[in-house]
């Protein structure tokens, strides 16, 4: 199963592989631990998306970003 996520300010993509995350950033690709969970639903371009955010003790550090998955 692979799920893609992309930040809401567009600037970080990444890709879930089963139990890895992959994360590209201004070129550069790289493993990360990142563990998303959905916070909310919201209205997107008439249809509804999930809005999904870091879990653990990486959602406390400084640029924590909101993840939208790409269906």
């Amino acid at each position: 199963m692979v799920n893609a996520y992309v930040a809401k300010d567009g600037f970080e993509v990444c890709l879930q592989l089963v139990s890895r995350m992959f994360c590209a950033r201004g070129g550069e690709v790289r493993e990360v631990k990142l563990e998303l969970e959905r916070t909310r639903i919201e209205p997107y371009k008439g249809k509804l998306r999930e809005v999904y955010r870091p879990k653990g003790l990486f959602a406390f550090t400084a640029n924590t970003r909101e993840y939208v998955e790409i269906l």
